[in-house]
C-alpha cells in the first residue's frame, strides 16, 4: 500500500498534538514511562508522538494517552486546531 505524503498542515497539526499531550503530561506530573504503560504503548511511541515524529497516530492511541494524562478530547481537538494555548482554556 502506497502512503500519500503528509502536507505541511498535517505535519504541523501533528506537532501541535504532540505538544498538547506533552504539556498535559507535564501538568499531571506523570513520567513518560507511567503514561506509556497506562496507555498500553511503548515509551518510544509516546516520545515519537510528543515530538511530532508520528504526526498521525491512531485515534485509540491518542485517546488512551489523553485519558492517561487527564486531558479531555475536546481540549485536545481545540489544541490541534488552534494552538497549544487553547488546551488550558478548554480543560
Amino acid at each position: 500500500m502506497v502512503r500519500v505524503p503528509l502536507t505541511n498542515e498535517e505535519r504541523e497539526r501533528g506537532e501541535r498534538l504532540g505538544l498538547a499531550l506533552r504539556d498535559a503530561r507535564a501538568s499531571a506530573s506523570r513520567s513518560m514511562v507511567e503514561v506509556a504503560a497506562e496507555a498500553g504503548i511503548s515509551v518510544e511511541t509516546l516520545r515519537k508522538i510528543e515530538t511530532g515524529r508520528i504526526p498521525t497516530p491512531a485515534f485509540f492511541t491518542v485517546a488512551a494517552i489523553a485519558d492517561a494524562v487527564g486531558l479531555p478530547l475536546d481540549a485536545l481537538r481545540a489544541a490541534t486546531e488552534g494552538g497549544a494555548e487553547e488546551v488550558a482554556e478548554a480543560s
